[in-house]
């Protein structure tokens, strides 16, 4: 089974894992990949932080799993 990106994993982690998301953060305007809070805030922590809202989340998340599924 393929790894996938969720909402409630850690930015830290996702940036960790799955470098290919990085520009797709980027692109959403989710500038704080290499912040220091990164290690411990969700994605989802940083979006809403950020006032990104719930469905230009999932279209984000759809995007870094789309993209995770390509590399494989």
């Amino acid at each position: 089974m393929l790894a996938k990106i969720s909402k409630d994993m850690t930015l830290g982690d996702i940036v960790a894992k799955f470098p290919e998301a990085v520009p797709i953060m980027l692109k959403f305007d989710l500038h704080c990949v290499g912040c220091h809070v990164a290690a411990f805030e969700t994605l989802e922590q940083g979006a809403k932080g950020h006032g990104m809202d719930k469905e230009t989340l999932e279209k984000m998340l759809a995007e870094m799993n789309k993209a995770i599924e390509k590399k494989d």
